[in-house]
């Protein structure tokens, strides 16, 4: 049987740039090579797109430094082709010429964040009609700028937690954004939203600027947050910390028409929260300390309300036009209702993620998971 040629990608120029390697790392010590040949194409922080760089099958969380894609002696840059769109991979030598890449059944994109999850290079490969795993175009857009996710599920009639949204991009750089705090804290109290308040970006990913406000009526405190937030994106969500739990389902949908299916739901637990320590699921959490958290699938709750998460997870994944596969994060409050927080049209695929993860516990070996994806796509 000839093996289908798949271009992994990772790196990036996102935050997620390091996240996005170790992901990577696990996908290729996964795939099936008795059925698939791996073709590893790196982006780097700078956004060159390189081959034969450093094995990402090295990388792993247990470095004193997070990974990243860099141009080596050995290393090639990749150029493309648009218009020869599944045999437009070239690499290009170091006397100038170029060599082909060979013909590519379909592309894995293992990118998180800007520039890789929001729909522009999912816009690339539809130009190239080169087929990919994972959302298309609107659905990574949308589901990147958190913003819009609530919009399109709020007009779907799923809940979403209350909270504004700020425009930074006109605030007072000079003061970090202390000139602008009574405006915020004003805009906070209009709209009703209790304490305690999560500022976020809008448009990135692996907790990167969220920050945590306590303190009612503190317009220096929320100022700091939103100035922090906007380090990542100038568009920013104040949104009402919820009393509930939060509640992770994965979502399935290989081929284009078939039913999305969701895995059983699970739970980040966070270990340290039951000592006392007050701890939200921050970057650390979920990537730097082992001893943070623990994943539970099936999350502890009542099979009725597990039921619940799966049903609101694929209305959620359909409102925004979800393809291949996405990871649908609710809360459930004490009473058992059930809201969608954000979807992650490309969850992390590390070692310790959820989707696969919660795949498994559903009967999906990881290997089998992407035999699935890649298959789901081909011609």
């Amino acid at each position: 049987m000839t093996k289908k040629r798949i271009v992994v990608m990772y790196g990036g120029k996102a935050d997620e740039h390091s996240i996005s390697c170790i992901s990577t790392a696990g996908v290729l010590k996964a795939l099936d090579a008795d059925k698939f040949e791996p073709i590893p194409v790196g982006i780097t922080k700078a956004g060159q797109w390189i081959v034969g760089g450093e094995d990402p099958r090295g990388w792993d969380l247990n470095g004193s430094a997070l990974p990243t894609v860099e141009k080596t002696d050995g290393s090639r840059d990749v150029v493309l082709d648009v218009a020869l769109g599944q045999d437009g991979f070239f690499a290009r030598n170091a006397d100038g010429t170029l060599e082909s890449l060979g013909h590519i059944d379909a592309v894995f994109p293992v990118l998180h964040g800007p520039f890789g999850e929001d729909g522009t290079i999912q816009g690339l490969f539809e130009m190239m009609n080169v087929p990919y795993v994972g959302c298309g175009v609107l659905a990574s857009a949308a589901c990147m700028d958190k913003h819009y996710t609530k919009v399109l599920l709020a007009a779907a009639g799923i809940p979403v937690a209350p909270g504004i949204t700020l425009d930074a991009r006109g605030f007072d750089q000079a003061t970090r954004f202390a000139a602008n705090g009574d405006d915020i804290l004003a805009q906070v109290e209009a709209a009703g939203l209790q304490y305690p308040l999560f500022v976020k970006p809008s448009r990135a990913g692996s907790s990167f600027g969220v920050t945590k406000v306590e303190h009612a009526g503190d317009a220096a405190e929320l100022a700091a947050a939103v100035f922090e937030a906007s380090h990542h994106d100038w568009r920013i969500l104040v949104e009402q910390g919820i009393d509930a739990r939060e509640i992770e389902c994965a979502v399935l949908c290989p081929k284009a028409g078939e039913e999305p299916k969701a895995s059983w739901p699970g739970e980040i637990v966070l270990d340290k929260r039951a000592g006392g320590d007050d701890q939200f699921y921050d970057f650390d959490s979920k990537y730097m300390d082992s001893s943070a958290s623990h994943v539970e699938v099936p999350a502890n709750l009542p099979d009725e309300l597990l039921e619940r998460v799966r049903e609101i997870a694929v209305r959620g994944f359909k409102a925004v036009d979800g393809a291949g596969l996405s990871r649908v994060d609710t809360f459930v409050t004490p009473d058992g209702d059930v809201m969608i927080n954000e979807i992650n049209t490309m969850p992390g695929f590390t070692p310790i993620s959820m989707y696969p993860k919660a795949w498994e516990a559903t009967g999906v070996s990881y290997t089998d998971l992407i035999t699935t994806l890649i298959e789901g796509v081909l011609r």
